[in-house]
């Protein structure tokens, strides 16, 4: 057909697998396992929905104000959009505009070479060391711009902040990204780099520590001016993207730290006596801080793992790609999903 020589040809990013079936453990997906806090389920029951017949505010100002206030910067240094990956595709057309390649590592969110690829934006990978961590001279060269996710995916390693500092500085006509969409469980967020470095933004996710991936709420937070450009790209290509329900959610989950704080500390408890758990049983792994653990067995494959923990109604993330087809990522669930993960597992590999 003629017509198809116009079209653009993208391999597209392929989340993790969402089972049908009743009964599943899905741990391949680093959804929250517990609920919103109770003032998103609140607003959640009570919005009128009369008032969906009006258009947002398409500055999402009652969102902007609140992340300004809970991260301590003025609101003219926040973004929001549908989810950080919204975020991230803005930043991606508003700033890697150059001839030089994107840099970013080789292990890493798989959407990344997605949008370079759609937005026909040069890129090329950094290879991570042997444990999985940044070589922040790989950093130190030419390039149109970086973008580092802290803590990584799917690695879950935790870089020091003073890192991308050093990054930043040696980078002054780059926009530097750290994608922080696991930071709240055990990190130290950059965001008070910006105030140093007008070419580093942070980008940060509500679809995790908050328990919102099915609102889609994200955010950047950066000096004014980046902003203001990225909002100039988000208008001329739709100015509502934050649907009104979105906005009054997020407002709420922003406004009740405690509930927050409360979810992540049970989850972080839990991942750390899944390690423990997962150690005992021949797992390996490097020291994890975020809502799931990359693993790899001393004697059994990772597909094998794969495979037979999906037969038992378990899903985990197996990815058969160089370097990282022999390591599984674990999302941490409730206590009693990740017992019946580990209690499973020791009955598995016992029978191996």
């Amino acid at each position: 057909m003629s017509w198809e020589k116009n079209v653009r040809r993208v391999t597209p990013y392929v989340a993790g697998e969402q089972p049908k079936t009743a009964g599943v453990i899905k741990l391949n997906t680093n959804e929250c396992p517990y609920p919103p806090a109770p003032g998103v389920r609140e607003i959640a029951e009570k919005m009128n929905c009369g008032e969906f017949r009006l258009y947002p505010d398409m500055n999402a100002e009652k969102l902007v104000n609140a992340l300004a206030g809970y991260y301590h910067v003025r609101p003219e240094q926040v973004f929001v959009g549908v989810g950080s990956d919204d975020v991230l595709a803005m930043a991606f057309m508003t700033f890697f505009n150059g001839e030089a390649p994107i840099l970013f590592p080789d292990i890493t969110y798989s959407f990344y070479d997605v949008w370079a690829a759609l937005l026909r934006i040069p890129c090329r990978t950094c290879a991570l060391d042997e444990n999985f961590f940044i070589k922040k001279e790989d950093y130190f060269v030419p390039n149109g711009g970086i973008i580092i996710p802290n803590p990584n995916a799917p690695t879950g390693v935790f870089e020091d902040i003073s890192m991308f500092g050093e990054i930043a500085e040696r980078n002054p006509d780059s926009v530097v990204i750290v994608d922080e969409a696991y930071v709240d469980f055990g990190g130290r967020s950059a965001i008070p780099l910006i105030e140093k470095f007008d070419n580093l933004m942070v980008v940060q996710t509500f679809s995790k520590s908050r328990a919102m991936a099915g609102v889609r709420v994200g955010f950047a937070i950066a000096c004014e001016k980046m902003i203001g450009y990225l909002k100039d790209v988000k208008f001329s290509f739709n100015s509502y993207t934050m649907n009104m329900p979105a906005i009054e959610m997020g407002t709420a989950a922003v406004l009740e730290d405690a509930y927050f704080k409360e979810i992540v500390g049970k989850i972080v408890k839990t991942r750390e006596w899944t390690k423990g758990q997962l150690k005992r049983l021949g797992f390996s792994f490097g020291d994890s801080m975020s809502n799931f653990l990359f693993v790899t067995h001393e004697k059994v494959p990772a597909e094998d793992i794969f495979l037979a923990l999906k037969e038992h109604n378990i899903y985990v993330r197996y990815w058969n790609k160089p370097r990282i087809n022999n390591y599984l990522r674990i999302t941490i669930g409730t206590d009693g999903q990740m017992q019946e993960l580990v209690s499973f597992l020791e009955n598995y590999l016992k029978e191996r």
